[in-house]
């Protein structure tokens, strides 16, 4: 069975560094290739490291903006204001709003010159406001998903670069383990508040599907907590629903990982 690509770095920024270099390489293959590129980001702390590179030089000029879409694995169902918002650090690192809040800029670019347009995030705040409910929120971004016309397979859309994070329990996206996501054909969809892990907040997700059909996945991965759940992805046993992210465990896909992260694979 095709295996993914393993890079293991002494630390955090060393991975962040590359994840960077990575991100800003195939964005700007893709526009090179069909003049527009599909990028689907997540949440997590560790982004604001990744966000500060590609905003800043040398990889915000490596990178024509004004044909990169951009997309979201997931959402807590909460504003995009709020602090438990995966779309919050996107905005105010990689557009630079906070910055621009506080009258400051740690370079030429005070963020990364993306079109309002080409922002894609999951309109919680929108549905929140109008008393919508979780499943409408999915089912919009559905509908905006199918009128971007993205390229097929086997039904899905084919996004350029999904980048993924690994929760504790080896979930991805929002499909933690035995999700119903896994039986579900629609694009996106509600989730309900997990128990076991936190935050305890209703999600919204993109059908993991897409994590098989994407052109490139990059996952990253940092810490000593991230080390037993990364054994068992890569360990012998097969079972994505039992650790979802043995769905980026495929070929085309790049894992990066620090040491401390990488200290319990099978193969070190």
């Amino acid at each position: 069975m095709n295996e993914p690509e393993i890079v293991v770095f002494a630390d955090q920024a060393a991975a962040a560094d590359e994840a960077a270099a990575r991100i800003a390489t195939s964005l700007a293959d893709a526009v090179a290739g069909r003049a527009r590129a599909d990028w689907v980001t997540t949440g997590g702390s560790a982004l604001v490291a990744r966000y500060q590179r590609l905003a800043a030089e040398p990889l915000v000029d490596a990178v024509p903006w004004a044909a990169v879409h951009v997309w979201w694995t997931d959402d807590r169902y909460v504003p995009r204001d709020h602090p438990l918002s995966n779309v919050k650090p996107f905005d105010d690192v990689f557009l630079g709003i906070a910055d621009a809040e506080e009258g400051t800029s740690s370079s030429r670019h005070p963020g990364a010159p993306l079109p309002v347009e080409n922002i894609h995030p999951f309109r919680t705040g929108e549905a929140i406001g109008r008393a919508a409910g979780a499943a409408w929120c999915a089912a919009a971004l559905g509908d905006e998903l199918r009128a971007a016309d993205l390229p097929q397979q086997d039904g899905w859309p084919v996004f350029d670069l999904i980048v993924l994070g690994v929760g504790p329990d080896g979930h991805i996206l929002s499909v933690f383990p035995g999700s119903e996501a896994f039986d579900s054909t629609e694009l996106a969809l509600a989730i309900p508040a997990p128990t076991h892990i936190e935050p305890h907040v209703e999600r919204v997700t993109l059908n993991p599907a897409v994590v098989g059909v994407a052109r490139q996945v990059i996952v990253v991965v940092h810490g000593e907590e991230k080390a037993p759940v990364l054994a068992e992805i890569f360990g012998p046993e097969r079972d994505a629903r039992r650790w979802p992210a043995q769905l980026a465990r495929r070929e085309g896909a790049v894992w990066i990982l620090d040491e401390v992260a990488a200290s319990m694979l099978p193969d070190r």
